[in-house]
């Protein structure tokens, strides 16, 4: 049974998961007696684990051995078609609710960007609720999979800037695994991870429940946390501290793949601290709500609270947190950052929070954006030219890995960050087309491609609701976050004539 089930192609091998899944909504639907809810996710379980079941043997075994490429086609198929299997529930549990709508929630939870149409908490059942931080923590725990079971074998998803840092000999070993049965490997990789990152969203969810949290609200939270999705019960800055500290110590886990995976590669000890990706991230942590809380007595001397150190302790740890969650795509905002604000004399800090959704989080993690690997290579190219200008004849140092990132690396680096500025600008294009504000076009853009569905309602003056956007402007967006979550460079190889080659 199991290696029939290894065999399947991989989008029905999501869409038996998927089915499945919709028996956790039904279940805690039956468990708080709302019945119809319940009936609604239990027979729509049934009907697609019956169709998933007719499509498995009407393809039959005819293909053991699939190209990487045939589950990168896969992937991108499971990110706009599955959804809408996913909705079917969801716009059978609302009166009125159009299926386009359900599948724009779907969509945006599966790729972890967290945006809805139903900010209130009372617009929604619990078991609804429930379902989208579901399928978000799945759509979250698919990447983790498909970055080393896809997206390494053909250096794609940022992984082209550490081929770059790699030997030829490594490169050869890196090629060699993509004439290996694709779905194999990703089953590999799914047991390999499945018990770590599971573990990881209980041991979040027991910490919020000790806590006082509700439990179902603990459990969204813990699973928004693990897949940074962001999707929330409660409107933003209502955590408490307390929860805000256990959720801060597992946003660790987007900062660098490192943190649950090393590659399979021996490393040495204290490797972590070495990381360039954690070690980015600390510094984009420590200055920005430093940048926030000495801006006080610079910029806001008509600022009327009190400045005891309780009081800027506070300060301080409302930027911190939020920081974090912004860097790493998640979107959650600290119960503090109100007074952050108000203390910075930034009412509004909008550039602060799109710049850090932008910069994204680590490589082969749940996070979005353009991810801190990226970043790190354009720096290291950048104070090398700089030093170049200086002594035009001098030899870069670290030894040849670091000239191969400051050179290759930072090149595949430049090349993907002008494809994201571009594709940001022709989503900000069509949205104001369509009738969006130019300020409102480019937060929705930004929010979409770095899949942080939060940033709606805090970067601008006023949040921006995505209810009050017309439909094609909805379906925009939906494209983008499918864009902002595959990213530009492994759509553009499906277009390689090389790539179908090899």
């Amino acid at each position: 049974m199991l290696e029939r089930i290894r065999t399947l192609p991989l989008f029905l091998a999501l869409m038996g998961v998927g089915a499945l899944a919709m028996l956790v909504p039904a279940i805690h639907a039956y468990r708080i007696r709302d019945l119809e809810i319940a009936r609604v996710f239990f027979y729509s379980s049934i009907l697609f684990l019956i169709l998933t079941t007719l499509l498995a043997i009407a393809t039959g075994k005819d293909r053991t051995d699939r190209p990487v490429r045939a589950d990168l086609m896969a992937l991108a198929a499971a990110f706009l078609l599955l959804p809408l299997m996913l909705a079917v529930p969801v716009q059978q549990s609302l009166d009125g609710m159009r299926l386009l709508d359900a599948w724009f929630e779907m969509v945006s939870a599966m790729t972890t960007t967290g945006a809805t149409m139903y900010p209130s908490e009372d617009a929604l059942m619990p078991s609804v609720h429930l379902w989208r931080g579901l399928v978000g923590w799945m759509g979250g725990f698919l990447f983790w999979v498909s970055a080393l079971a896809i997206f390494a074998p053909l250096s794609l998803g940022g992984f082209e800037v550490v081929s770059a840092d790699q030997s030829n000999a490594a490169r050869a070993r890196l090629r060699m695994t993509r004439q290996r049965d694709a779905m194999e490997r990703f089953s590999v990789h799914a047991a390999r991870l499945a018990p770590i990152y599971g573990g990881l969203t209980f041991a979040l969810w027991i910490l919020l429940a000790a806590t006082g949290m509700d439990p179902l609200r603990g459990m969204v939270v813990a699973m928004a946390t693990l897949s940074t999705s962001g999707i929330e019960l409660q409107p933003a800055g209502t955590l408490g501290i307390v929860p805000e500290i256990f959720i801060f110590a597992f946003l660790i886990f987007a900062i660098s793949r490192l943190t649950f995976s090393t590659d399979r590669i021996r490393r040495a000890p204290g490797y972590l601290f070495r990381d360039p990706e954690i070690r980015l991230a600390v510094v984009l942590v420590l200055a920005v709500p430093t940048f926030l809380f000495v801006r006080h007595w610079i910029a806001a001397p008509s600022y009327n609270g009190a400045e005891d150190i309780p009081q800027a302790l506070r300060v301080l740890w409302g930027g911190l947190f939020t920081t974090l969650s912004y860097l790493t795509t998640t979107g959650f905002e600290s119960s503090a950052f109100a007074d952050a604000r108000t203390w910075s004399g930034l009412e509004t800090p909008g550039l602060i929070l799109l710049g850090l959704a932008l910069f994204g989080g680590g490589i082969a993690t749940t996070a979005g954006g353009v991810k801190l690997l990226r970043i790190y290579a354009l720096y290291k190219h950048g104070t090398r030219e700089m030093e170049r200008l200086i002594h035009p004849h001098s030899i870069g140092g670290s030894g040849s890995a670091a000239r191969r990132l400051r050179r290759e690396g930072a090149f595949v680096a430049w090349i993907f960050f002008m494809l994201f500025a571009m594709s940001a600008a022709v989503t900000a294009g069509a949205l104001a087309l369509l009738g969006s504000p130019f300020e409102a076009s480019v937060v929705l853009a930004i929010s979409a491609l770095s899949t942080t569905g939060p940033l709606a309602y805090t970067a601008g003056e006023a949040p921006i609701l995505y209810g009050t956007l017309t439909e094609t402007a909805r379906v925009v967006l939906a494209l983008a976050m499918v864009l902002g979550r595959l990213e530009t460079l492994a759509l553009i190889a499906l277009f390689n004539r090389d790539f179908w080659r090899d």
